[in-house]
């Protein structure tokens, strides 16, 4: 690991202020950034060959702390991302230097109290990404989880919800709460093989959990094996929503008069946009092909998404930058964040404004977006660890961000691939339509 306060990446965090103050222009400020990044990726490559040391409660590494359940009990067994603060334990957000450092919480975060009032059984704490910035599910202190998803290929858990999925895969809890701030539920369970659902922005509550972009794109949500187990997720995580699924049940039925529009995103393998198709096709929804203006519309998206989340990083988490136990990757990422607030910030903001209203619009024409959660097959697992470049590579691969811009739900659901294997195909709606978002997910899940 690349050292502590006086280190290089903390003289580097200093020339990049420099520079942003002496360089002006747009185009020298990216030229000073590009250059010092590059140095700075380059330890973080580096960084990420260490061994994990962090303790960590389960074999599979899908738990930081494992309280495993009475035999034969039948309460609903929750996990819990370890973002969420739990009454008398230290939240460590996947970090050693919470895991060091941090105080135990004095009380539980609000989005647990449907699960204390349904008396379901918190069984642990789950690993992740640090600090939740990373889609690919590694952890460099406490081990990456283990995604048994391929059997014998060693890939990627996904993030930064990596454990939540992990532990729910494996068996070992029926829910699991993550967070989502441009993918991080819907990535780990498309790698996984499982159920995830990103929630509308302001749905639930924050408080208590962990900040990345808690102004803009954080969200928290449930991950199971089914749609029934989101729902039940779901229903701990907002009263009375059980019933409001069953509502939409009644209202749809049949997948016959909801509509979908289908958007097709360039780079992604053909054979998972096949899949997606055929799923679509033997339900019999009322599909239609959304253009290429709507296409280049969720393109921009996604590049002002990034800009959001890095930006709203290094405005949560800046006070880390040269705390020891903090991995250079994620330096790395808060310090890029820096720079794209200085200079992208607010075209992000209005950017996202108006990506909002193209939305609106297009759920005036249709019930739901269709489209792969992942544009390939799980990443595996890459030899030096974790690291700037792998975490940039797998933007690359995720279909997520634009939905935390815009603040809308969606919906990860396994689908088949081939005989052997499944996909993940992700559905999007308007805001606050979880309830008819999961019922369409059932209509598709259903043999």
């Amino acid at each position: 690991m690349v050292a502590l306060r006086e280190s290089a990446p903390v003289r580097i965090a200093s020339r990049v202020r420099c520079h942003a103050e002496i360089f002006p222009m747009k185009n020298r400020c990216y030229f000073v950034a590009q250059t010092v990044l590059s140095g700075f990726l380059w330890m973080s490559l580096l960084g990420g060959c260490a061994l994990p040391t962090g303790r960590v409660e389960s074999r599979n590494r899908a738990f930081i702390r494992y309280w495993p359940p009475p035999e034969g009990t039948r309460q609903l067994r929750l996990a819990v991302k370890d973002l969420i603060d739990i009454k008398g334990v230290v939240t460590t957000a996947g970090s050693k230097y919470f895991d060091k450092t941090g105080k135990r919480a004095l009380r539980d975060a609000e989005c647990l109290e449907g699960a204390r009032r349904q008396n379901a059984l918190i069984v642990g704490k789950t690993n992740l990404t640090e600090f939740g910035f990373g889609a690919s599910g590694i952890n460099e202190y406490f081990g990456t989880p283990k995604n048994r998803f391929l059997g014998r290929y060693r890939v990627i858990p996904g993030g930064s919800s990596s454990g939540s999925a992990v532990a729910v895969a494996s068996g070992m809890a029926d829910v699991a709460f993550g967070t989502d701030t441009a993918g991080s539920v819907r990535v780990p369970a498309a790698c996984c093989g499982i159920v995830g659902l990103k929630t509308t922005f302001k749905l639930i509550s924050l408080k208590g959990v962990f900040p990345l972009s808690p102004k803009n794109l954080d969200t928290v949500g449930p991950m199971a094996a089914n749609i029934s187990g989101v729902v039940k997720g779901m229903d701990l995580l907002q009263k009375g929503f059980a019933e409001r699924y069953r509502k939409a049940k009644e209202a749809k039925p049949s997948a016959r008069n909801i509509r979908i529009g289908r958007l097709y995103i360039d780079g992604t393998d053909s054979a998972i946009d096949k899949a997606i198709d055929d799923a679509l096709a033997v339900k019999h929804f009322q599909v239609a092909k959304l253009n290429k203006s709507f296409q280049a519309k969720w393109e921009e998206a996604d590049r002002q998404a990034r800009t959001l989340a890095v930006a709203d990083a290094w405005l949560s988490d800046r006070e880390y930058l040269d705390e020891s136990g903090v991995s250079p990757t994620t330096k790395a990422g808060i310090l890029l964040g820096e720079f794209e607030y200085r200079n992208n910030y607010r075209q992000a903001k209005l950017a996202q404004r108006k990506w909002q209203r193209e939305l609106r619009q297009i759920f005036k024409e249709v019930d739901f977006v269709a489209l792969p959660t992942l544009k390939t097959a799980p990443p595996r697992l890459p030899f030096f660890g974790r690291s700037a470049p792998f975490e940039a590579l797998m933007l690359n691969v995720q279909n997520t961000e634009p939905v935390n811009l815009a603040g809308n739900p969606a919906l990860a659901i396994p689908i088949p691939l081939n005989e052997k294997h499944v996909t993940s195909l992700q559905l999007i709606g308007p805001r606050f339509s979880e309830a008819a978002l999961l019922n369409a997910g059932r209509l598709i899940e259903a043999k």
